[in-house]
């Protein structure tokens, strides 16, 4: 079982931004519960997703593929998906991977909860 803290956001344009904080462990075992967590999210609360991995001390290749299915969950119905805070032992998995090149990535949650238009050239 994996822990997924949740918050809404709302953009200075009203925009919703779900936060989902899992704690732990983005493995074989709990990606499945992660992946029907950010489905949820995108098809009934909001396209906007930040992941924020702070929390996410190991991440494996089925951790991976859940966060890229949520990236095209959020693609298809034109929201956007960021990650933000990424475990520096989770982070060499991303760029091992070069996942870091795929995803939109950045250092805070603040910083992925900017605007579009203030954030261009802004990536982590």
């Amino acid at each position: 079982m994996i822990q997924i803290e949740q918050k809404t956001h709302k953009t200075p344009d009203e925009t919703k931004v779900i936060v989902l904080s899992p704690t732990g462990r983005l493995d074989i075992t709990t990606a499945w519960q992660f992946r029907l967590k950010l489905q949820e999210c995108i098809s009934k609360l909001s396209p906007h997703v930040v992941v924020n991995l702070g929390q996410v001390n190991f991440i494996d290749s089925s951790g991976l593929t859940s966060l890229v299915a949520g990236m095209r969950d959020a693609d298809k119905v034109k929201g956007s998906f960021r990650i933000c805070n990424v475990h520096p032992e989770a982070k060499l998995v991303f760029e091992v991977t070069m996942m870091d090149s795929v995803f939109e990535i950045f250092e805070t949650e603040e910083e992925a909860l900017k605007p579009n238009d203030v954030r261009e050239g802004n990536k982590a």
